[in-house]
């Protein structure tokens, strides 16, 4: 049979609770590789979770696709055969050598474990049988049990269980296990790699969009919702809510002092996420912000902007460098995506000379000046906002669209 063993990392120190996390994975693995299409089950035995696949399975796409599902560390190949009798072991995983590791000639290790305690030969003396049974098998092998190039695992349970690959997985915690929270997602690099880490702690996101159009083209838009997909492809579907911002932007534009633009245009876009966050049960914002990146990122910019939320807002890329911003970025895919040349609200209204360091009561009597009218607009802007359900982006598993939320 074919078969993939699924390695988890934090949740095996759950405790009490690591039942709830186990079934979530093992849930989400479920449901993506039914995207696949038909013969694949899942199950957990032991303190395992074993994905089984048809004999004909694409094994790139169900890789590709488990590799987008946080809470795996570790993608195992697994060979299982039938638990018989030490000698047939003994050929069983010659033939395991011949298939996975053919011509082999360098260091190996074989690691043993037998849950099976009906099985005539215990742990230790299992890795002396079967090393011995390699060494003959493949000539100019050798045995290295400190850094060894092939390490062959076996688990000795009902079945015979044998792997040699790990292949790395994205790690976190399994999708929904945290809570929910707001993303605010620009079409810049910073916010989808903020959603991605903390979607990565478990947390289920929504997201909110800030769009300025005449001054933004639908192509940035659409832009947005392309990062969302590559969010989604990890997280599950996302609900965004893209926001018409320009009358409010026009609004302080015309009355608050230019230097001051960008810091009120942020206050307000941190209340109207907190609003959609309130009413999609999130219980969190999350940011792309790195302290002192660009003016409305400063410390001091940061207070006068938290001075409108009550709901906590996570800045998961608080200390990074943009470098380190941009390698994540890579990685997930998105950087690509983010780098083409079609601006946000947040660029095209910015001071030539922003204030860095905002004076908080500076800030609050400037907003006074906006008067009902800012009311009113805002609450349009609530009204009118536009939903959409994104779902991950396509590639080569289809499956890793299929979340439930």
């Amino acid at each position: 049979m074919k078969a993939y063993l699924i390695k988890y990392g934090e949740i095996g120190i759950k405790g009490k609770n690591r039942s709830m996390f186990e079934d979530t994975l093992a849930r989400q693995v479920r449901q993506t590789l039914a995207g696949l299409g038909e013969g694949y089950t899942v199950s957990k035995e032991r303190g395992r979770i074993y994905a089984y696949c048809p004999d004909d399975h694409d094994e790139d796409a169900v890789i590709d696709a488990m590799q987008h599902i946080f809470g795996i560390v570790g993608i195992c190949p697994v060979k299982i055969y039938p638990c018989t009798d030490p000698e047939t072991l003994r050929k069983d995983m010659c033939g395991y050598m011949d298939e996975v590791h053919p011509d082999f000639t360098g260091t190996f290790k074989v690691k043993a474990k037998r849950i099976n305690k009906a099985y005539p030969m215990g742990s230790m003396d299992t890795d002396a049988y079967i090393g011995e049974a390699i060494l003959e098998h493949c000539p100019g092998c050798r045995v290295d049990v400190h850094d060894p190039e092939v390490l062959l695992d076996i688990e000795i349970r009902d079945r015979v269980y044998a792997y040699s690959r790990v292949i790395p997985g994205p790690g976190g915690m399994p999708v929904g296990t945290n809570g929910k929270a707001t993303l605010l997602l620009s079409g810049g690099i910073d916010s989808p790699v903020a959603g991605y880490m903390i979607g990565k702690r478990g947390v289920i996101l929504d997201a909110v969009y800030f769009h300025a159009p005449p001054y933004t083209s639908e192509r940035a838009k659409e832009k947005v919702v392309d990062l969302a997909k590559i969010i989604a492809s990890y997280t599950g579907p996302i609900w965004l809510r893209i926001v018409n911002f320009t009358d409010m932007q026009l609004h302080i534009y015309d009355t608050c002092p230019h230097e001051e633009l960008t810091i009120i245009m942020r206050r307000y876009m941190m209340r109207i996420a907190e609003h959609f966050a309130k009413e999609g049960e999130s219980i969190g914002l999350i940011t792309g912000e790195s302290i002192g990146q660009v003016a409305s990122q400063t410390m001091q910019s940061l207070l006068v902007t938290n001075d409108v939320c009550t709901l906590p807002v996570y800045r998961p890329l608080i200390g990074f460098d943009k470098s380190e911003i941009v390698d994540i970025s890579k990685k997930i895919g998105a950087y690509e995506t983010s780098i083409l040349p079609y601006e946000d609200c947040c660029t095209i209204f910015v001071a030539k000379h922003p204030v860095t360091k905002p004076n908080l009561n500076i800030i609050r009597n400037s907003e006074m000046r906006l008067g009902k009218k800012m009311e009113e607009l805002m609450q349009t802007a609530i009204d009118t906002a536009e939903l959409v359900k994104v779902s991950g982006a396509l590639g080569k598993s289809a499956g890793r669209r299929a979340y439930t939320r």
